[in-house]
Order: structure tokens, then C-alpha cells, then sequence
């Protein structure tokens, strides 16, 4: 078995569940988490930057509250045991690395803070500092001000997020399996994936949503989609088991998704965007057409769906999958209004100059 990633990987993020770090009576797992901090010491004394995602604000907020369902019951209640936990959790990893001789810093983010292109970029140049800092960052979501529609509403997307705003080239997925199996792991004969060269539909079609502990919020479908995003932005990913003491200096068995080449900055955080404000389907043609690097021309469009203005974020889907991201030069009215037709008869459907493409190809990028 291999150490992934080696420490000689310039920048990491680590993501760790909360089934890792919060015990079923919902205490933390103080002796697994001091060896966390000493894996980190050591790959900082190597010359890594590390940055934590760490979940477990909300099951150990639940835990001093005495709320029932773990904290999420309600919305009401996860807000609430967040905004408790937090600092129980930040008080801890500011504890255990102090004792190793390094300065933690916590970091609270939102969707709308990855998603607003010029708050992501705030958010990266302070990551940027406090890593070259040799701070470690704890990053989690703001739970206590996030709603069900301005949430990730898992750790693993917004790793794997985090990554691609501090430019890191590797990931890694703490959590309670091991990697990606061809079925759910608990069912007779499922076989571990070693290595994935490239996320497709078979995939995501082998992804269990399900949450083992009951205490997180997401399952490997997240991951498997954290994967994808960090791809796209360059960085490696491995989902490995956090089931052993030391799990980032002990060797053991993972799944590693291997990046493709990172595409320019402005496209990465295109392609990784969360939050399209509507869907623009196009025909087979037009599929092709964007894949040989074309914007996506009103002619190949099928149909719109969803509301959203010039310059918000749209997914773009061919007949049978998800293509391409990018930010809309029409509001859906007008889209819809130009869907299928050819671009002479723009001026006159629209009663003004036509733009030149429904998405142009620089405000565009491949999934």
C-alpha cells in the first residue's frame, strides 16, 4: 500500500467526518484527533501546507443541548447546535495543534462565499496567507446561518471547493469506508476500486448515497462529486479510511481519482460551481459543438429551465448527461425566446442587436 499523498505534495486539504472525530455519545475522539495533529506536525515539518475541512460543530452542539436526532431534527436546531458546537470545535483543533507546535486559524464559510466569484477570491487570498503562514486553517460551513437552499450541505464538496480556491494538489477524504466499491460495501462480493482515471456515468452510477454513522450529511454520492471538482481543478483525490490511528502516515487501502489537467483558474471555479440558476438543453449537435471548444449558439438549444439573468450560472445538459458550465449572456426570457432558432432571425425575436452566443466559450466550462 502507498501513503497518498506523499509529503512532499506542496499544499493539502484534509477533510475529516464527523464520525471520525465525534464518538456515538457525541464526545470527541481526543487521542484519534492528537494523532491527526501529530501526522499534520510532521507534514508541515516536511514542508506541506495543511488545511483542515472538519464537520462535528453540529454533533457535538447537539450533545451539550440535548437535542434529539443528533442536532437535525430541524433547521431551527442544526442552526442552533452549529453555532454551540463551533466553538467546542474550534477550541479543540486550536488544543491539539498548539500542543504540537502549531497555530490553528478557523475559517467559516457559506455557499455564496465559493459561488460570488469576488468573495471566493477574498476567501483564497486568505487561505493563501495564512498557509504560506504556516497556519493550519480549520475550515467548516456556517451551519448556523445556512439554509437548505445557501448550503453545501457536506464537508466533502466543499473540500474538495477549499482546494481549488488554495490551489492545492491533493485531497484527501477521511471518512468510515475505505474507498469506492463496485456496490454498496456491505453487500457479498463488492470489490474495491483502486484508482479511478476519469469520473463518467458508470461512477456515479456505483455511488451509495448512503451515510454509515447516521451523524454526517453525506454519503459517496457527495464524494464522488467532490471528486469531479477537484479534478477539474488539478488536485488529486483519495477517499481513505480514518478508521486506523495516524491515518496520514499509516499506508493503507484508498480509492485515488486522478486529476485531469487543471484548467485556468477563472474555468476551475466555473466547473465547480454549485449553484446554476437554471438548466439549458441542447441537441447532440451542440453537444459535440462544445466539446470541440464552440459556444453554445441559440440554434442548438432545446429548451430553458429555471429563472435566472445575464451573467448567472447555468448548467448546460446534451440528451442524456451534464456538459458544461457557464454564465448565460441571455436571461431565461430571451433564451427561451431564441431556443432553436437560427441567428438572422435574432434582431427581430429579440427587437435589439443580438448578443453573439446564449453562453460564449470563455465564460464556459467542460464537466
Amino acid at each position: 500500500m502507498l501513503l497518498f499523498p506523499p509529503p512532499s505534495c506542496p499544499r493539502l486539504i484534509v477533510k475529516i467526518g464527523s464520525a471520525l472525530l465525534v464518538d456515538p455519545d457525541g464526545g470527541v475522539r481526543r487521542d484519534w484527533l492528537a494523532g491527526i495533529a501529530t501526522d499534520i506536525a510532521d507534514r508541515v515539518a516536511a514542508g506541506q501546507q495543511v488545511a483542515v475541512v472538519s464537520s462535528g460543530a453540529i454533533a457535538l452542539g447537539a450533545r451539550r443541548l440535548g437535542l434529539a436526532a443528533g442536532g437535525r431534527a430541524s433547521l431551527e436546531d442544526a442552526q442552533a447546535a452549529a453555532a454551540t458546537g463551533q466553538i467546542a470545535l474550534s477550541g479543540t483543533w486550536a488544543e491539539v495543534l498548539g500542543a504540537v507546535g502549531l497555530t490553528a486559524a478557523q475559517m467559516l464559510v457559506t455557499l455564496d462565499d465559493l459561488e460570488d466569484r469576488r468573495r471566493y477570491l477574498n476567501a483564497a487570498a486568505t487561505l493563501d496567507r495564512l498557509l504560506s503562514l504556516g497556519v493550519v486553517p480549520i475550515l467548516n460551513e456556517n451551519d448556523s446561518v445556512a439554509t437548505a437552499e445557501i448550503r453545501f450541505g457536506d464537508n466533502d464538496r466543499l473540500a474538495a471547493r477549499v482546494a481549488q480556491a488554495a490551489g492545492a494538489s491533493a485531497v484527501v477524504l477521511l471518512s468510515d469506508v475505505d474507498g469506492l466499491y463496485d456496490r454498496n460495501p456491505a453487500l457479498p462480493g463488492a470489490a474495491h476500486i483502486p484508482r479511478v482515471e476519469r469520473v463518467d456515468a458508470r461512477i456515479e452510477g456505483v455511488a451509495d448515497a448512503g451515510s454509515a454513522s447516521g451523524m454526517g450529511s453525506g454519503g459517496m454520492v457527495s464524494k464522488i462529486a467532490a471528486a469531479r471538482i477537484a479534478a477539474a481543478a488539478g488536485a488529486h483525490l483519495a477517499i481513505a479510511s480514518g478508521r486506523v490511528e495516524r491515518p496520514l502516515s499509516t499506508p493503507a487501502r484508498h480509492t485515488l481519482f486522478v486529476a485531469e489537467r487543471a484548467a485556468p483558474a477563472r474555468k476551475a471555479w466555473l466547473a465547480g460551481g454549485l449553484t446554476a440558476r437554471g438548466t439549458i438543453h441542447v441537441d447532440a449537435g451542440a453537444a459535440a459543438a462544445l466539446a470541440a471548444g464552440a459556444s453554445l449558439l441559440a440554434a442548438g438549444v432545446v429548451r430553458v429551465e429555471g429563472e435566472f439573468a445575464r451573467g448567472d450560472l447555468v448548467a448546460i445538459r446534451a440528451p442524456d448527461r451534464g456538459i458544461a458550465r457557464g454564465l448565460a449572456e441571455y436571461d431565461a426570457a430571451d433564451a427561451r425566446r431564441l431556443a432553436g432558432r437560427r441567428r438572422d432571425d435574432h434582431a427581430a425575436i429579440l427587437g435589439y442587436a443580438p448578443r453573439a452566443a446564449i453562453v460564449h466559450r470563455s465564460h464556459m466550462a467542460l464537466t
